[in-house]
């Protein structure tokens, strides 16, 4: 199957939503490749980047549940290799 090498930005707003983020990333961690977490006190947020290798829809389906959380920004970008 062929894969992506993509880069989520997740911006974390509620902190009460970090255990179940990270119990989904843990669920994807076949695909991911790096994370970069930083918490950005100044601004009470968090700053989350994941580098994943993994195919289309499995990026997406990531993407897409991160956007369901409550208090979770999510965006993909990606690599054109």
């Amino acid at each position: 199957m062929e894969t992506r090498v993509a880069v989520l930005s997740i911006i974390v707003e509620k902190p009460e939503a970090t255990a179940a983020l990270n119990d989904l990333l843990h669920s994807y961690a076949d695909y991911i490749v790096g994370r970069l977490g930083i918490p950005y006190r100044a601004r009470g947020v968090n700053i989350i980047c994941i580098v994943m290798d993994a195919p289309q829809d499995k990026i997406n389906s990531l993407t897409g549940a991160l956007g369901r959380f409550d208090g979770i920004t999510a965006k993909a970008a990606y690599s054109n290799v």
